[in-house]
C-alpha cells in the first residue's frame, strides 16, 4: 500500500531514503558531466578509428549494464548490430559469473564492458579472450578495480567509472540506481560517437546533463505531488499492475522502469512495445486484472483483505504526435478506455533523441524511487 503522506513530506522521505535513491536521481546531471570528463581524460576524444565496427558486443552484470546495452541497441541499432552478452553461472555473485564471445566475433568487432563492481574474474577472462581474437575492448569500471588493472593498456582501454563519495559499490549495492546507469552509459556514448554509431559529442552530453538537472528540479522531493510528474506517476501506479507500453526509442526506458520498480520497490510490472503490446497485454485488460473484474465486496475486510491488483496502462513515448506520424497511441488509448482501464502518459519536451530519453529516464527513475520509499513492499 502507498503511504501518500510520505510523498509530500521531504524530510521524512530523506530519512527513509537510506539507499540514496532520490539523491542519485537528482545528481544524474552531475554524474553525466563527471563521466564525460573521465572519458575525455581517458583519451576517447582523441581516437581516430579507421571505420565503424561490424558489431558491438556489450557485457556486464546487473540492471545498470542491462539498461546500458538496451539503450545503445536502440540508439545504434540502425548503424551496426548490437548484442548483449548474457552471463551464465550458478549464482549472481561477481565471482560466479562467466561471459563468452560468440564464435563469429573477431578483429572487426567492438566489445564494451560495463560494470559498477569490477571484481568479476569472468569479465577479465572475457577481455583476454577478446584480445586474443583481435576485438577492440573498452571497459567502464571503478578505478583501481581488478578489471581495470587487467584491461588497461594491455587488452584495451579503461574509462574510470564516475562515482559519488557516498557510494560504496559491492555485491549488495543496487545497480538499479540512476547514478550507476549514467556513470556507465555516458563514456560509452562518447566512444560510440567517435566510431560513428551515435551522435553524442561532448556538447550534446552537456545538453543531456542540463535536461537531467531540469527534471531534477521538477521531480525533486520538495516539489508537491500535484506539480511533480514523478510523484504523480508513483501515486497513479501504486497498488496497480503497471502495463508499460512504449513507442519509438522509449522501449529501453519502459523495460528499465519495470526492472527497477521490481528490484527497488518489490512491485510487479510488465513492459511491451507498441503495437505488439496491444494483443500481448489485451487479455489482461479483460481478465482478472481488469478494472471491473471481481467487483468489490461490500463486506470485505479492507484491513485483512487488501484490494486485488488492477491493471493500469502507462504510455511512454519519445515524441509528441505530429502531422503524418505513424503511431499506435490512439489504438492504445482506445483499448484501455474500452476496458475502463486508467491510463497515464509520459511524453518529453522537444529536444535531441538523447535529451528526450534523458527526460523519460529521469521521471521514471524518480518515480521508482518514490514507489520504493512509500510502499510497504519497497520500504519494509
Amino acid at each position: 500500500m502507498l503511504d501518500e503522506s510520505l510523498l509530500d513530506a521531504p524530510e521524512a522521505l530523506a530519512r527513509a531514503d537510506r539507499r540514496e535513491l532520490l539523491r542519485g536521481a537528482a545528481e544524474a546531471g552531475a554524474r553525466v558531466r563527471t563521466a564525460a570528463r573521465h572519458a575525455a581524460e581517458a583519451g576517447i576524444a582523441e581516437l581516430n578509428p579507421e571505420g565503424r565496427p561490424r558489431a558491438v558486443l556489450i557485457a556486464g552484470p546487473g540492471t545498470a549494464a542491462t539498461g546500458v546495452a538496451d539503450l545503445i541497441a536502440a540508439l545504434a541499432g540502425a548503424s551496426a548490430p548490437v548484442a548483449r552478452l548474457h552471463p551464465t553461472g550458478v549464482a549472481p555473485a561477481a565471482g560466479a559469473l562467466r561471459w563468452a564471445l560468440p564464435g563469429w566475433a573477431g578483429s572487426v568487432d567492438l566489445l564494451l564492458i560495463a560494470t559498477t563492481d569490477g571484481t568479476e574474474p569472468g569479465l577479465a577472462l572475457l577481455a583476454e579472450q577478446a584480445y586474443r581474437r583481435g576485438c577492440t575492448v573498452v571497459a567502464v569500471a571503478p578505478q583501481r578495480s581488478p578489471l581495470s588493472e587487467a584491461v588497461n593498456g594491455v587488452h584495451g582501454m579503461v574509462v574510470p567509472m564516475a562515482t559519488a563519495p557516498y557510494e560504496l559499490y559491492d555485491e549488495t549495492q543496487a545497480t538499479a540506481s540512476p547514478g550507476a546507469l549514467w556513470a556507465l552509459f555516458t563514456p560509452l556514448l562518447a566512444l560510440l560517437d567517435r566510431v560513428g554509431l551515435v551522435t553524442a559529442p561532448f556538447d550534446v552530453l552537456e545538453s543531456v546533463a542540463d535536461r537531467l538537472d531540469s527534471m531534477a528540479e521538477r521531480c525533486g522531493p520538495a516539489i508537491a505531488t500535484y506539480s511533480n510528474p514523478a510523484k504523480t506517476l508513483a501515486a497513479e501506479l501504486a497498488d496497480t499492475l503497471p502495463l508499460i507500453w512504449t513507442e519509438g526509442t522509449a522501449g529501453p526506458v519502459g523495460r528499465r522502469f519495470a526492472a527497477v520498480i521490481a528490484e527497488l520497490a518489490g512491485l510487479p510490472a510488465l513492459a511491451a512495445e507498441l503495437p505488439e503490446a496491444l494483443p500481448a497485454h489485451g487479455v489482461l485488460l479483460a481478465g482478472g486484472f481488469a478494472a471491473g473484474a471481481d467487483p468489490d465486496d461490500f463486506f470485505r475486510d479492507r484491513v485483512d483483505e487488501p484490494q486485488a491488483l488492477r491493471a493500469r496502462v502507462l504510455l511512454l513515448r519519445d515524441r509528441v504526435d505530429g502531422a503524418g506520424a505513424l503511431t499506435a497511441a490512439p489504438a492504445a488509448r482506445e483499448l484501455a478506455l474500452s476496458h475502463d482501464t486508467a491510463i497515464s502518459e509520459l511524453e518529453p519536451e522537444e529536444g535531441s533523441e538523447l535529451e528526450t530519453l534523458a527526460e523519460l529516464l529521469a521521471v521514471t527513475d524518480f518515480a521508482a524511487g518514490y514507489l520504493a520509499l512509500t510502499t510497504s513492499a519497497g520500504n519494509g
